[in-house]
């Protein structure tokens, strides 16, 4: 029993040696004084919040990144969210005030920036960095939660380092509020409140990190809350939470299902209907028919219904399976498709054809000259070779020094046929 309790004080003292973190910790009026110096929005700080948005709306606009983390560098937005949760954990009513009027402000300015930029810009496409902040998820609330911790932590200790940069980075507060802009500026209002939405998750679980942060670094607080009071105030802070927590959730679990779904088509197809010489094309669900695209060797009735019966193993039960084989100018099974489907499936044996030939081009261009210097020592009658494919079909194009007999001939287009692994390569003797 003395040895566990030794065991355990031992495990303790190490665990407080290296995660104590009140031991770094900044004095409280110098930390109280940089959050306050971040609230404010006016002068330098406002200019340099216009000029954020409108370098992030680029960014966005031209789909750069790079322009993107640039604007996020540079943008003061953190400050008032910070001081949000700052001064709940403080009890500080009246800087939850400022941090409220200052956090408005920002927000109202930063997206009337961005609206009048997509409004007068002359590119009007969504890019992907813009679709990218419009469909907010799980993942969105725990980088915001988790960034918001980093921030207030090294917001209250000696070594701050790099780590506030990195946070209004990995947040990305600026872009969601562009990308509302932009929502706006078109009238895509699934836009506007995908976007804004997430900037609403980022702000509340930043600041309600930070919250948290204060309690657990221990500052004290500014006026004495009574019990009653302190109450309704951690209701009000769940009630928030919770309600931005719950859409998030939701989205998340429908974009788990859906990669988890098509996942399982993939590994179906690839595991019950490859097979070699057949190469599938493209497969997708379209009315609750799983439509798979084939070339190559043509995949038999039987395996089709073998397949067919092993669906439900890949969580594919009550879905039906229709695969179409596009050699050539084969379309039979078309005629138990819709308009929609057939044109797809036209579509998708036109692609076949054309990589078939491309490939067919590409191939027999780098192995012509190979061929050409191998074909000399077996056969010094032939005085050149080009093989190439010619209206969809491989072709060698041989030119004669002396007339070779018609079994030399034979012997040779045999060889021919052989190296290049095509027995439907046709030989034209010049």
């Amino acid at each position: 029993m003395r040895t566990m309790n030794f065991n355990r004080k031992g495990v303790r003292k190490l665990l407080g040696r290296y995660f104590n973190l009140l031991a770094d910790k900044e004095d409280e009026r110098a930390v109280v004084e940089q959050v306050k110096g971040g609230i404010a929005f006016r002068g330098t700080n406002l200019w340099i919040l216009i000029f954020a948005i409108l370098i992030a709306s680029l960014g966005l606009n031209v789909n750069s990144t790079a322009v993107i983390i640039g604007a996020m560098l540079i943008s003061p937005l953190m400050g008032p969210i910070i001081g949000m949760g700052f001064s709940v954990g403080v009890s500080d009513m009246e800087m939850l005030k400022q941090s409220l009027k200052n956090y408005g402000v920002a927000t109202l300015i930063s997206v009337v920036t961005a609206t009048f930029y997509f409004w007068v810009s002359p590119l009007s496409d969504a890019q992907s960095e813009l679709l990218a902040r419009t469909s907010p998820t799980l993942y969105d609330v725990l980088i915001a939660f988790c960034g918001g911790a980093a921030g207030v932590l090294a917001l209250s200790t000696k070594s701050k380092g790099q780590v506030i940069p990195g946070v209004a980075i990995a947040t990305a507060l600026m872009p969601p509020l562009c990308t509302a802009g932009y929502g706006l500026a078109t009238a895509q209002w699934t836009y506007f409140f995908g976007a804004f939405y997430l900037f609403f998750i980022n702000t509340v679980f930043i600041a309600t990190a930070t919250f948290l942060g204060v309690k657990l670094l221990r500052f004290r607080p500014v006026q004495r809350a009574d019990s009653e009071a302190a109450a309704r105030g951690r209701k009000v802070i769940m009630t928030v939470v919770l309600v931005t927590l719950i859409p998030a959730v939701v989205l998340t679990v429908r974009i788990v299902q859906r990669n988890v779904f098509e996942n399982e088509m993939s590994r179906f197809v690839k595991s019950e209907l490859y097979q070699g010489g057949t190469q599938i094309l493209d497969h997708s669900m379209v009315n609750d028919t799983l439509l798979v695209v084939a070339v190559g060797a043509e995949i038999t009735d039987e395996r089709v219904a073998t397949a067919r019966e092993r669906m439900p193993f890949y969580g594919l039960g009550g879905y039906g399976l229709n695969v179409i084989q596009a050699n050539g100018n084969n379309l039979a099974m078309m005629s138990t498709l819709d308009n929609a489907q057939q044109a797809n499936a036209v579509l998708n044996t036109q692609l076949a054809e054309i990589q078939r030939q491309l490939a067919g081009y590409t191939r027999y261009d780098t192995l012509s000259a190979r061929v050409a210097e191998e074909v000399r020592p077996l056969f010094p009658e032939v005085k050149s070779l080009a093989v190439g494919f010619v209206g969809g079909k491989p072709v060698a194009v041989v030119g004669e020094q002396g007339k070779l007999s018609a079994g030399e001939r034979e012997r040779l287009v045999k060889w021919l046929r052989a190296r290049v692994q095509d027995e439907k390569l046709e030989a034209v003797f010049n």
